[in-house]
C-alpha cells in the first residue's frame, strides 16, 4: 500500500476520527516511509466501526478478514485495510478487545499525530508503538519497525 492510497483512505474517513498504527504508523512518527507496506492498520471508534467499514466499501473495499470484536481487515486494489475497534472512556483513554479476555489499552497521553507524505495524522506514540511490539514472535518486518522505534526513542 503506497502513500497515495493511505492518504485516500484517511480522507475517505476525515469526518471520522482515526489513528494510524503498525508500520504506517511506525512511519508517521518517523515522518517518512522507511519500508513497503501491505496494509495499513486504523484505530476507530468502535461506535463508528458499521460507518468506517461502509465508508471503506464505497472506496471499494471488500471485508476480507472478519475478527471482531478484534478487528476487520478489508481488501482493496491498493492494498488492505485493518481497522481495529477501540472503546473510549470520558478521560479519552481507549480500550481494544484482545480476542483472549483482556483489553489492549492505549492511554489518552499516547494519542499524537505524525506525518505521511507531508500530511499530519493522528497516530500513537512511538513508546505504546514499541511495546505493541513485544510479545510475540517478531517478523522481519517487526524487526525494522522495532528498529526504527528504538531510534526515535533513544
Amino acid at each position: 500500500m503506497d502513500a497515495d492510497e493511505v492518504l485516500d483512505v484517511l480522507d475517505t474517513l476525515a469526518d471520522r476520527p482515526t489513528w494510524v498504527v503498525g508500520g504506517w504508523g511506525v512511519d508517521a512518527l518517523l515522518g517518512r516511509q522507511s519500508r513497503p507496506h501491505r496494509d495499513l492498520d486504523l484505530l476507530v471508534r468502535a461506535e463508528q466501526l458499521d460507518e468506517v467499514v461502509g465508508s471503506l466499501t464505497a472506496l471499494g473495499y471488500v471485508v476480507e478478514t472478519d475478527w471482531l470484536p478484534v478487528r476487520v481487515e478489508l481488501a482493496g486494489t491498493g492494498g488492505w485495510v485493518d481497522v481495529h475497534p477501540v472503546v473510549f472512556d470520558d478521560a479519552g483513554n481507549g480500550r481494544q478487545d484482545n480476542g483472549a479476555g483482556d483489553y489492549y489499552r492505549y492511554p489518552a497521553d499516547d494519542f499524537v499525530t505524525g506525518i505521511i507524505a507531508g500530511r499530519t495524522v493522528g497516530c500513537v506514540s512511538a513508546e505504546l508503538q514499541l511495546a505493541v511490539h513485544t510479545g510475540y514472535e517478531p517478523r522481519e518486518i517487526d524487526l525494522l519497525d522495532i528498529a526504527v522505534l528504538q531510534d526515535l526513542l533513544a
